[in-house]
């Protein structure tokens, strides 16, 4: 039973019907993660709806291509980090209690392989994923007494519209995905992953980032990357 969040409604909804094709139970929310009442108010609704909460995966990103980099705009610096840590903190900050409630259960944080190998040229970004791994940990130190386990991930590059949208084309496409041992990823297997630390099987983890990225931070290219970043 899942309610799916986005501050796209449609695009929520067209996840949702997914789940519920494959003969799940899911619902659909529009959320603006920068906005904790917003937060607040998606997991109360997740507790009325289906009696309780036990996991929440905090999955929000920005990636403000063209606008990071050294000393970027305050604006976007401002944005990358009201999404991607802030936004964590307040879904993290929402569903603590609510899960405590419930009886225990695990949150997954998304961070990236940029929370530990940077690229220059996306400094916004690298810091607000480096700050979702000390948040994550500082979580799972305190909630551990409630029954609470909080991992993030670190994926590498996954083909979404967003990463489309980044890439620019399918020349700068096929070098990142050069990057990793095995080729790009899908949003698919990073679901495997966040299924496993949600699951009963990972238990005894806690605090772990948990690298998931085709080998990208063993493997990736960088002069390729330098190219690209300067581009």
């Amino acid at each position: 039973r899942v309610v799916v969040a986005d501050r796209d409604a449609s695009g929520a909804e067209t996840v949702a019907a997914e789940i519920r094709a494959a003969r799940g139970s899911a619902g659909a929310r529009a959320v603006d993660v920068t906005d904790p009442d917003a937060c607040d108010a998606l997991m109360q609704h997740a507790v009325d709806e289906h009696g309780g909460l036990h996991v929440l995966f905090a999955n929000a990103g920005v990636a403000l291509t063209g606008q990071d980099g050294f000393a970027p705009p305050v604006d976007a610096w401002d944005r990358t980090i009201a999404v991607n840590l802030n936004g964590v903190f307040y879904c993290c900050r929402a569903a603590i209690p609510r899960i405590a409630a419930s009886g225990g259960g695990a949150i997954v944080n998304t961070g990236s392989s940029m929370s530990t190998l940077p690229l220059g040229g996306m400094d916004a970004y690298a810091a607000s994923k480096a700050g979702v791994i000390g948040l994550t940990k500082s979580l799972a130190a305190s909630c551990g007494r409630l029954g609470i386990r909080v991992n993030s991930i670190g994926p590498g590059y996954v083909d979404t519209p967003m990463n489309t949208l980044i890439w620019g084309n399918d020349d700068v496409k096929d070098g990142f995905a050069l990057g990793h041992a095995t080729g790009l990823q899908t949003p698919e297997e990073i679901a495997d992953v966040v299924v496993f630390l949600a699951s009963g099987a990972a238990r005894s983890l806690t605090g772990a980032h948990l690298t998931c990225d085709r080998g990208w931070t063993a493997f990736k290219m960088p002069d390729l990357l330098a190219r690209w970043a300067a581009s």
